[in-house]
């Protein structure tokens, strides 16, 4: 195949190229390929990386009432992704052991419509199912320092999360953290939004990434946090990464769109945790202080997100479809930047060598996309298994032409690992 015409967008810029595609990989890329194949005519369009989303629930198996891998991952491939990464709640059986890895792969490999990678969990008491989550290809492990609001998925106290860095260092893996302190998370007082704001402080966040990378540097053990909600925190990632650090830090369209004032206007629509605090602080942390924007995509029955009391409701966005429409409409965001906080960065940082880029050599994972055409938000074009989101309304940039995994139409995925 070969991709004449069209503008590519990485990291390193914008240029009009042809691309040539063989054996599922970009063998060459310049002006004018002499090259034979079938002809695909990007004219006019964008072609950017094809996108990695490295935080999404699709539980499967277990709560496929709320989404499942064939519904999640063609709503990716829709908003030009080719590959995610699950993360091990909340599906179930969560993803703690070498059984239920084995579970979820069977799952996967039947149904995605893009690449796959998984998440292991990191919880009191599996420290002895680490090495062998590792053996199969998790592509590291997430824990909560708070509770997760999954039963089966325990919050980890001081002692297993030092632990687990300690063994995760040595088995040269990745650790992510949902970084809430439990010691300053309160009841809520009553059902409101605002009571529900109330209980989760700012501070709760900060104080959690405090100490997870001063625990994470004793032990030497690799450091992401998720969904950063507020400046002080991708300030403090920033400059601990600075100083040497082995910490990077991801946030969510949901936290650049929508502040605490929105909350009560969304509903339960809005209600995720940690919760949306400042729409306007976090953009500019993208240039440098963040590394990545995914979509945390955490879906359930439209049900679980109505109710008179705030207490009672699902806490979790559904949104992976929409995330780089999304970040294109914003148009403070450079093409290029976007290229890196989608798909670049992501694979950098998780080992994911082949993919994340446009270059020879790279899996051909592309997202061939109009960027002249705006619209918003509808729930019509949603393909999720409850098509509905928060994001309803919110403008949005391009559209997709055609997304190609490895060269070919999105339709059967493969499990993907770290290379390093």
């Amino acid at each position: 195949m070969i991709v004449r015409g069209g503008t590519i967008v990485t990291p390193r810029g914008v240029d009009k190229a042809d691309i040539a595609i063989a054996a599922d990989v970009i063998t060459a890329i310049g002006l004018n390929l002499d090259e034979d194949g079938e002809e695909v005519d990007a004219t006019g369009l964008h072609i950017f990386p094809g996108g990695i989303d490295s935080h999404v629930h699709f539980n499967e198996p277990g709560r496929t009432e709320w989404e499942d891998i064939a519904h999640g991952s063609a709503a990716l491939a829709a908003g030009g992704y080719t590959a995610f990464i699950d993360m091990p709640l909340n599906n179930l059986p969560v993803t703690t052991t070498v059984d239920a890895f084995d579970l979820k792969l069977v799952a996967a490999r039947r149904s995605s419509k893009v690449d796959f990678g998984f998440w292991g969990g990191l919880v009191p008491g599996n420290l002895d199912q680490l090495e062998g989550l590792v053996e199969r290809g998790v592509m590291g492990f997430k824990a909560f320092m708070c509770p997760s609001g999954i039963d089966e998925f325990p919050a980890c106290d001081e002692r297993t999360l030092r632990e687990g860095m300690k063994h995760i260092a040595e088995l040269d893996s990745i650790l992510l953290v949902h970084a809430e302190d439990p010691g300053m998370l309160l009841e809520p007082k009553g059902p409101t939004a605002r009571d529900f704001l109330a209980s989760r402080p700012w501070q709760a966040e900060l104080s959690a990434i405090h100490d997870a990378i001063g625990w994470a540097q004793e032990a030497g053990c690799r450091l992401h946090i998720v969904h950063v909600s507020i400046l002080a925190s991708a300030a403090f990632i920033h400059a601990h990464r600075e100083s040497g650090a082995d910490v990077t830090g991801e946030t969510c369209p949901h936290y650049l769109l929508y502040g605490a004032d929105d909350l009560e206007r969304l509903g339960g629509l809005g209600k995720c945790a940690p919760p949306f605090r400042d729409k306007a602080a976090l953009m500019p942390t993208l240039y440098g202080g963040l590394q990545m924007v995914v979509s945390d995509h955490s879906p359930s029955t439209l049900d679980l997100k109505r109710g008179d009391d705030f207490r009672k409701i699902w806490g979790g966005i559904s949104g992976c479809q929409s995330t780089r429409q999304l970040l294109l409409a914003d148009r403070r965001l450079e093409l290029p930047l976007v290229a890196a906080l989608t798909a670049t960065n992501v694979a950098k940082r998780f080992g994911l060598e082949r993919k994340g880029d446009i270059a020879p050599g790279s899996d051909a994972d592309l997202w061939i996309v109009d960027l002249n055409h705006e619209d918003v938000v509808r729930r019509e074009d949603l393909l999720y298994r409850n098509p509905f989101s928060v994001h309803e309304g919110q403008k949005i940039r391009g559209r997709t032409i055609r997304t190609l995994v490895r060269g070919h139409k999105p339709g059967q995925g493969q499990f993907v690992r770290p290379e390093k």
